[in-house]
């Protein structure tokens, strides 16, 4: 990931609206997960003009999802098809009128510098480096205080004019994930007798795959339903990772990392806010039940703020209905199962049955 002086400069010049000539400058490569098939990489970049001023640029490598690295973990009659429908340059979205220009008091965007094509189906995006709170910020208040941004998007997103402005049907995307990553990629996996019997399963309830196969067949019934119900534009992967504390502005949250950018069911978001941080391993699944019970009543107020008109049951059913259809059957990491047993893989798998658990509970609700 080669950032070009030249972008640097123009990304510098925009942060003090003047240009501007750097004297150095020195990069920060930062550790992610790859599980986002658009994201190539991603760098944190400190420098010094000539005139003595000092600023941070941070860098994202945006990507073709033929470059993604996991790729080769879809089966194979999948992954041509993926790569080509999937919408990589969906996250520059975030900066379009339709997201920017919707977003209630409290949540923003980042301040976007500059758009460098690097060729190969690739973009350099230069933008604003958020120096933001830690994930251990992610109390009850501000799991609240999200929700609540949340609902205010979801009513300046869910209006008449935005969903006709909006090139996609309802569900769009979250109908494209379940076809293939559930479906085709999930399913037949959970459906594998040998899977039960890994060591890595060994602590499984023995009711999780008939709760699973259960919820799976409830899976078009689901989705139509989803449909049916009010519709807003969702941030669409808005986990805490996502939405950014600022140290400078600890009420604000900054969107980052925009997806799913159709007409989806309203409280579609509140899904990820809920499983973001247990599915990374850095929230006990013990405390999403709290969690899961303040998130619709932030997100109606924030909601009725802004004019939304859902009810608490549609609201409860598009944010539970996405959430179990999205990640029940994903949430196992299935990409550890060749690992070796270590005791990191075995706490890992250990986490993930009990989020399965959860999630699986969750969508027995769904009536």
């Amino acid at each position: 990931m080669d950032v070009s002086a030249a972008d640097l400069s123009e990304a510098a010049a925009a942060i003090f609206a003047e240009p501007v000539t750097i004297r150095q400058w020195q990069g920060e490569r930062i550790a992610y997960e790859s599980g986002s098939p658009a994201t190539g990489g991603l760098l944190r970049v400190h420098g010094t003009t000539t005139d003595g001023r000092t600023f941070r640029v941070f860098v994202k490598l945006v990507q073709h999802a033929r470059h993604w690295p996991r790729l080769h973990l879809l089966p194979a009659y999948l992954r041509d098809s993926f790569a080509a429908q999937f919408p990589w340059r969906q996250e520059l979205a975030a900066w379009d009128t339709d997201f920017a220009g919707r977003l209630p008091a409290g949540l923003r965007v980042p301040v976007l510098y500059r758009v460098a094509d690097v060729g190969d189906d690739r973009l350099m995006v230069y933008m604003e480096d958020i120096d933001a709170c830690a994930d251990s910020t992610w109390d009850l208040p501000r799991f609240e205080r999200a929700a609540t941004l949340l609902g205010g998007l979801a009513a300046l997103r869910g209006t008449a004019e935005a969903i006709a402005a909006n090139p996609y049907a309802p569900g769009w995307g979250l109908r494209g994930y379940i076809a293939g990553r559930v479906q085709q990629g999930a399913l037949p996996l959970l459906d594998d007798d040998g899977l039960w019997r890994h060591p890595l399963l060994a602590e499984a309830d023995p009711d999780l795959r008939s709760d699973l196969r259960r919820l799976a067949r409830a899976l078009p019934a689901i989705l139509d339903r989803l449909d049916a119900l009010p519709q807003a534009v969702p941030h669409g992967d808005a986990s805490p990772q996502n939405l950014l504390i600022p140290r400078d502005e600890p009420d604000a949250l900054v969107a980052i990392d925009i997806s799913f950018q159709g007409p989806h069911a309203v409280g579609f978001d509140l899904g990820q806010l809920l499983i973001g941080l247990a599915h990374a391993g850095l929230l006990d699944v013990g405390l999403l039940a709290d969690v899961h019970d303040v998130l619709v009543p932030a997100f109606l107020t924030g909601l009725r703020a802004y004019g939304g008109r859902a009810d608490a049951d549609e609201v409860t059913y598009g944010y539970v209905g996405s959430l179990v259809a999205r990640a029940a059957f994903t949430s196992l990491p299935f990409e550890l199962l060749g690992a070796p047993a270590t005791p990191e893989t075995e706490a890992v798998f250990r986490q993930r049955l009990a989020l399965t658990r959860f999630l699986a509970d969750l969508g027995a609700t769904l009536r």
